[in-house]
């Protein structure tokens, strides 16, 4: 207790006043409550309504935006995590092949009239493209495989002239990169390129190509085979166990013309042998960590 107050006279405390009656709030100073009217009841919704309205329409305009963004700093992120192998000139350029191979699966989606995404890049794994489908038929789904690789292959051709005309080995090393790139993405399991492709030719070429995984992944072990290597082991059975397990709509999807199959077979064969000729013209014997 505080010794000063000791002098102080005792207070005599009053009794407690009677505690008041519960009142309504409405009841205090309020003027009473007005029955409202239709038009009065619905004015707060409507109100919430237009104002949810008005931030969907802002959402809806910066929505391309955003894809944008989100492609553009998902490639700068890849860039970044590249350039500490490569060194941030041949990691940019690096990335713009990425970005070439998957603007080819864009395209092709959306001629075969499939809304596809921007592509988004994961580094030191390439990119993906989302969509609902790959199309209405294993013809279809070889078209957007290959599509990839196609302009993918065309891109990096283009970086030999570049190379001839400057002597710079930069752009030979580049080229060469784009080369394999595009090569690595047609072994014939899914989820890869090759895969899709395997769909109109022989679908029990996934097995072939997991078995080349897994050798790969045996003589040149790192997480990124084995995490690839895990993907296409899971897809290839899922396709597989679908496959066998048929239905109208799995045949509708595997019947394929003769011309079609044979289609995909040339532009499949095709293209690994550009690209074989493709790196063997472009082989620097160098380091990335040196270029």
């Amino acid at each position: 207790m505080d010794q000063r107050l000791e002098w102080l006279p005792p207070v005599t405390q009053p009794p407690p006043a009677p505690m008041p009656e519960a009142v309504a709030p409405e009841d205090v100073g309020l003027p009473p409550a007005q029955p409202r009217t239709g038009l009065k009841r619905l004015a707060a919704p409507l109100a919430a309504i237009g104002a949810a309205l008005a931030k969907l329409k802002v959402v809806l305009l910066l929505l391309p935006k955003v894809k944008l963004l989100t492609t553009a700093g998902s490639m700068v992120v890849s860039v970044a995590a590249y350039s500490l192998i490569f060194g941030w000139t041949f990691a940019a350029g690096f990335v713009l092949l990425l970005l070439v191979h998957e603007m080819g699966h864009v395209i092709q989606l959306r001629r075969e009239g499939i809304q596809a995404s921007a592509p988004m890049f994961i580094p030191f794994l390439g990119a993906v493209v989302a969509a609902k489908s790959l199309g209405e038929d294993a013809a279809a789904e070889a078209r957007v495989g290959l599509a990839g690789p196609v302009l993918g292959s065309l891109g990096a051709a283009l970086l030999i002239p570049v190379w001839l005309a400057t002597g710079n080995e930069f752009w030979q090393a580049l080229a060469f990169t784009g080369f394999f790139l595009n090569l690595f993405n047609l072994l014939p399991v899914v989820p890869l390129d090759g895969g899709r492709a395997m769909a109109a030719m022989a679908p029990w070429m996934w097995f072939v190509g997991l078995a080349a995984m897994g050798a790969l992944a045996i003589a040149f072990p790192n997480p990124i085979i084995l995490v690839i290597l895990v993907l296409a082991a899971y897809s290839t059975w899922q396709r597989w166990k679908a496959h066998r397990a048929g239905g109208a709509e799995d045949e509708a999807y595997y019947r394929i013309r003769p011309a079609q199959r044979a289609a995909v077979a040339v532009v499949y064969l095709g293209l690994i042998a550009a690209l074989v000729v493709g790196m063997d013209a472009t082989h620097l014997v160098r380091t990335f960590a040196n270029v």
